[in-house]
């Protein structure tokens, strides 16, 4: 990793519809292709963060009551900012992240179809109603804003995660306070800017960035009233018990470990075409990625780690600036040595190593954080690849004799996320489907991420909270019910007491 010290620009954050500076801390941001660093960003103390705090605070009395068409109006004027400023963006995401362009582009259009569902605020937000519940007695609920609620989202999509959370509480009323990877901070910035161009008042949109100093805050802050969050499972159930202990309503998404089942009856060639962007797309930075496949038989294995090797042979690792690229590298020094750790340790466990990217070379990046895609054959449960998240570029192989075993094998592992099926048998699809402990399933869909107007979460131990992510829990997440009975009695009628319960009868 090499930092420029004649450089002094500095990333700061978002608050009050104004960049600004706060906290006397700074990190280097640093280009993953290259290894090179030119700008810092700025660590948030706790004055800054609360200043922002602050800032939604003051904001959310006239945002609550400004009307739901008005609100979902700026959500649809951001879409459109969005969609024209598309290529800047994507730009951004892949120069700190290292994503190749055509997944940060798509990483940001699957952050637009959010923007766009928010924009159905007024028909989401609509409660229920009963005339003459009792004599002359209506009731109904209504779903009213909470004030300031507040997300920390990870580095591996800097535009698609904040999007699944702030456009939809703003669009419920609330203000919001994020705070983004310290690592990818760019281009969470200008998305923020972009919102204040489509019309969202000062102070309803903060932006600070920052490490565990900024989190506690949001954390501990009795104004925040409502956290959610994506990242590893150990902090996502720090998140969780602290926001919970503090009285916050939190949504904490955690780590994977998704399975890919091949049946003996799935189309090999297309299910492996499928898996080669499950695996190595993003570099393996995703929690959908498929890192481990479980093949049914003998036959199916042979077949489908040849045909993985072959295409690996095809893939071409490079910086995510050029689209004939296929892989870019790793975020971060630290993490390419972890990833790299996790393939020797596979190779010390006994899994064969089938392909091995340890020793990938990209000419004129040599300080770039590249790691080829690797895959093992023979993995088993207890191996440490098996159990932990890589979050890389690592696909591993398990042979299994019958369904039930996989499925056994699924159900018995401590994550949920996501896992699929490849299989031509209805049968055997319903099944799975049906029966398995995890929380997202495709079958002949091996990343099945649910779109924007369903709602995104695992089970087990990749989610800690009642409410999943997006869609309609997350209009469930960002408000409160509350419900009124009311009854006007009749003008000039006296009317005695009743002690009964009142009831309907």
């Amino acid at each position: 990793m090499q930092h420029d010290k004649n450089v002094t620009a500095t990333i700061g954050h978002f608050i009050d519809g104004k960049r600004v500076d706060g906290g006397t801390r700074v990190q280097p941001v640093f280009d993953p292709a290259t290894g090179f660093s030119d700008k810092s960003v700025a660590l948030a103390d706790k004055l800054t963060v609360e200043q922002a705090i602050a800032s939604a605070q003051a904001a959310f009395p006239a945002w609550r009551n400004t009307p739901p068409l008005k609100r979902a109006r700026v959500m649809s004027k951001l879409k459109t900012l969005l969609e024209a400023n598309a290529d800047r963006i994507a730009a951004l995401i892949t120069a700190e992240h290292g994503k190749v362009l055509s997944d940060a582009h798509g990483e940001l259009q699957r952050g637009i179809e959010n923007v766009e569902y928010a924009s159905y605020a007024p028909e989401l937000l609509k409660g229920e109603h009963s005339k003459n519940v009792g004599p002359a007695i209506d009731s109904w609920s209504e779903f009213q804003a909470m004030g300031v609620t507040a997300g920390i989202t990870p580095f591996n999509f800097p535009v698609m995660v904040p999007l699944w959370m702030w456009p939809m509480a703003v669009a419920c009323g609330n203000t919001f306070v994020l705070k983004p990877s310290e690592r990818t901070p760019s281009s969470t910035l200008l998305v923020a800017e972009l919102a204040l161009e489509a019309g969202l008042p000062p102070g309803v949109l903060n932006v600070v960035n920052g490490d565990k100093e900024a989190v506690d805050t949001l954390l501990t802050d009795p104004r925040v009233k409502a956290v959610s969050f994506v990242g590893s499972t150990a902090i996502a159930e720090y998140i969780y018990t602290t926001g919970c202990a503090h009285g916050k309503r939190v949504q904490a998404l955690g780590g994977a470990k998704n399975f890919a089942v091949v049946m003996p009856d799935a189309d090999i060639g297309n299910a492996v075409s499928a898996l080669m962007g499950a695996a190595y797309g993003s570099c393996g930075e995703r929690c959908m990625a498929i890192p481990l496949v479980v093949t049914v038989g003998d036959d199916t294995g042979d077949a489908v780690v040849a045909s993985l090797k072959a295409e690996i042979a095809k893939m071409k690792v490079g910086p995510g600036n050029d689209n004939g690229n296929d892989m870019g590298p790793l975020v971060t020094k630290p993490h390419f040595e972890k990833v790299k750790a996790f393939v020797d340790a596979g190779v010390e466990a006994g899994a064969k190593l089938v392909v091995d990217g340890r020793g990938v070379k990209v000419e004129g990046h040599d300080g770039g954080y590249y790691l080829g895609p690797c895959l093992f054959d023979g993995v088993k449960p207890g191996m440490t690849i098996y159990q932990e998240e890589i979050f890389g570029p690592v696909l591993g192989v398990v042979r299994v004799k019958t369904l039930a075993e996989a499925m056994a094998m699924i159900d018995a592992h401590e994550y949920g996320n996501g896992t699929c099926l490849f299989t031509r048998d209805g049968e055997a699809a319903r099944w799975f489907s049906d029966n398995i402990q995890v929380g997202m399933v495709g079958i002949n869909v091996p990343l099945p991420v649910p779109v924007a107007y369903h709602s995104f979460g695992g089970w087990k131990r990749s989610l800690f909270g009642d409410l999943h992510a997006y869609g309609p829990d997350a209009v469930r997440f960002y408000t409160k019910r509350k419900t009124i009975t009311q009854r006007w009695p009749a003008a000039g009628v006296r009317e005695g007491a009743v002690f009964a319960f009142p009831s309907s009868r």
